[in-house]
């Protein structure tokens, strides 16, 4: 889903995920080893595919299973518990999507998104603050 479009895709979740990250130079395995190196998330680790865009993803579950979704960080409004261990996300355009997810392990996921994007972000502007690196272009 995109703002107020669905897509279907043949890949798998991860090739999905995959293809986004090498358009912005990276891989997935390359995002989940910088989210390893950065905070030491390991399993179902979120990643940035592009921190200066601010698009930051957890998935649902392992990245390896078909069941997996990928989430925007960015897009949730609110986080809902639904019947039998689902958990209904309400993004910020209105729509919602169930996912066989328990409130908790959701809960948590995003609170590790939000601790890996505060880190990541700082380290960036650390280094704009030091002059290291040039001014990304505008």
């Amino acid at each position: 889903m995109e703002d107020d479009e669905t897509f279907y895709a043949r890949q798998s979740p991860s090739r999905v995920m995959d293809l986004a990250c090498k358009f912005f130079g990276s891989s997935l395995k390359g995002r989940q080893e910088g989210t390893k190196d950065i905070c030491g998330i390991t399993h179902k680790a979120p990643i940035s595919i592009d921190p200066l865009s601010g698009m930051y993803f957890f998935p649902t579950s392992s990245p390896q299973s078909l069941n997996c979704s990928w989430i925007s960080h960015s897009h949730i409004e609110k986080i809902l518990k639904a019947p039998d261990r689902h958990t209904t996300i309400l993004f910020k355009n209105g729509s919602t999507v169930t996912v066989k997810v328990s409130y908790g392990s959701l809960m948590n996921q995003l609170q590790r998104t939000a601790q890996f994007r505060y880190s990541l972000d700082k380290r960036i502007k650390d280094l704009f603050k030091t002059d290291k690196v040039a001014e990304p272009f505008n």
